[in-house]
C-alpha cells in the first residue's frame, strides 16, 4: 500500500510515542463531533452530544477516542501491512456501521491538528508531511471494504 523509508518508519514511532492516547484520542474525537456535528448521528448510544460542554465532557466520547487511538496503534506496529491490519475493521465500518468513508479523513485530519497544537514547533513541516502520509494510508486501509 505504500513504501516506507527508514526515516518514516522512525519518525511516525518517535510521533506516536509521545502521544497521550488518553488525552489526544478524546480531544480529536470530540473536535471531530464539535466542528463536523453531522457526526454525531453515528454516536446516538453516546447519550449528551448536543452541546460542545456536553461533548468534551461525555465519557463515551471519551472512551472511545482512546478506542480510536488503540487502532492507531496497530497501524504504526504495523506499518508493512496496515491494509491487512485494518481489514475487518473497516468491514465493520463499511457493513455494519454504515460510516461514510470520508469520516476518516476528517478524523486523520483533526487528529493531526490536535498532534501539532500538543507538539508545537517541535512538529516541523518535514514531520507533518511524514506523519500525513502515513495518515492518508490510515484512511485509505479504513475505507477499503468499501465497494
Amino acid at each position: 500500500m505504500a513504501e516506507w523509508t527508514d526515516a518514516e518508519k522512525s519518525t511516525i514511532s518517535a510521533v506516536w510515542g509521545k502521544v497521550d492516547i488518553n488525552e489526544v484520542g478524546p480531544l480529536a474525537l470530540a473536535r471531530v463531533l464539535i466542528v463536523y456535528p453531522w457526526t454525531q448521528r453515528y454516536f446516538g448510544s453516546f447519550g449528551d452530544v448536543s452541546t460542545p460542554a456536553a461533548i468534551m465532557g461525555n465519557p463515551k466520547v471519551a472512551a472511545h477516542g482512546k478506542v480510536v487511538c488503540g487502532a492507531l496503534d496497530k497501524a504504526v506496529k504495523n506499518m508493512g501491512n496496515i491494509l491487512a491490519t485494518y481489514k475487518s475493521l473497516s468491514e465493520t465500518h463499511a457493513n455494519k456501521l454504515f460510516v461514510d468513508p470520508e469520516n476518516f479523513r476528517v478524523l486523520a485530519d483533526v487528529l493531526t491538528i490536535v498532534i501539532a497544537a500538543k507538539f508545537g514547533a517541535s512538529f516541523t513541516p518535514e514531520i507533518q508531511a511524514t506523519w500525513q502520509k502515513f495518515m492518508k494510508v490510515v484512511v485509505a486501509a479504513m475505507g477499503s471494504r468499501y465497494f
